[in-house]
């Protein structure tokens, strides 16, 4: 009697999850059938919101249904991340995700979710490589010379951050580390007033995107030293690297992505997956993305992304750990 009575659990859990998996499958056969919440952690009008609006469009004329772009500012995206890792998992709300949310939990001692178990990656969508720029009045045409004058000026030479633990500031402290120099940061509010810093010469050097300073490159106000990423940017391709200036190996840069609440069906993962491809690799989206927002446009499978993800959560915990920042 109870061999027979465990058959039949079995047999029932076994026509559960049958079902289970059939709704699963109508469900991302016939996804989306209403809109789709997109959630930014960042204000209006900043780069993440503007790329944000930009994919929504094009998405929702994909996707055929209308998605929604939801601003949830604060705690450096941390917000937006928690009430989407908290959110069901049925492809209805999804997060704009950036390399800020690898750095948080190196600095966060408790935080309320954990990016790889609560959040599915959908695609990688643009890399964000920055720039080292100094004030004209600094006597370095190139990286080599900076790292020079820094050496022989020691604690003189000043860079602008805005927040600690930022990925520009994270930046900046890579590159004392790799060229074993002590330059003193300035921490800023806000970018604007770390770029009228830097064009005032009152500090030395910024790292920073590129369309943030377009307008004092332009004016003769800064000059350009090397890109962040691996790569040269395809609108600046005289511009030399980190690693081609004197920094074998360096390689930082911001970057823009899609994930979604943890266990939405692979099958919705992929149909976005696939969409947002289509999305970032159209021609025009890409130019956009270029030459408005500084970004060189870059989509991945799922799995890449989540690798992607991992290794820029062990990266940030690791440099963190070697400028000794404390998590709080």
């Amino acid at each position: 009697m109870r061999k027979r009575g465990q058959s039949i659990f079995r047999l029932l859990a076994g026509i559960v999850a049958c079902a289970n998996l059939l709704v699963f499958d109508s469900l991302a056969q016939s996804y989306p059938v209403k809109p789709i919440r997109l959630v930014v952690g960042f204000s209006t009008g900043g780069i993440s919101d503007v790329l944000a609006r930009l994919v929504a469009q094009k998405l929702s004329e994909f996707l055929g249904q209308q998605l929604i772009v939801e601003n949830r500012p604060g705690a450096s995206g941390m917000i937006a991340n928690e009430r989407v890792a908290t959110s069901p998992a049925d492809g209805y709300t999804l997060l704009i995700i950036g390399g800020s949310s690898t750095i948080l939990p190196a600095l966060r001692a408790k935080m309320s979710y954990d990016l790889e178990r609560d959040l599915a990656p959908v695609s990688l969508m643009a890399i964000s490589p920055f720039v080292l720029v100094v004030h004209p009045s600094v006597p370095a045409r190139n990286v080599k010379e900076l790292i020079a004058l820094a050496k022989s000026r020691q604690h003189k030479l000043s860079y602008a951050t805005v927040g600690l633990g930022s990925p520009p500031h994270l930046m900046a402290e890579l590159l004392k580390s790799m060229a074993k120099v002590d330059i003193l940061p300035v921490p800023y509010k806000g970018g604007g007033d770390a770029a009228v810093a830097l064009a005032s010469g009152q500090i030395d050097m910024y790292i920073s995107s590129v369309p943030s300073l377009l307008p004092l490159l332009e004016a003769g106000k800064i000059r350009l030293l090397a890109v962040t990423s691996a790569k040269r940017l395809s609108t600046l391709p005289s511009l030399p690297t980190l690693d081609e200036s004197g920094l074998p190996g360096y390689d930082y840069a911001n970057w823009t992505g899609v994930v979604a609440p943890a266990g939405v069906p692979k099958d919705i993962i992929a149909r976005l997956n696939a969409e947002i491809g289509k999305v970032i690799n159209n021609a025009e989206m890409k130019e956009s993305l270029i030459s408005k927002l500084g970004m060189e446009p870059q989509t991945n499978t799922p799995e890449q992304f989540a690798a992607f993800i991992h290794g820029e959560l062990e990266k940030n915990a690791r440099l963190i750990k070697l400028i000794g920042m404390k998590a709080e």
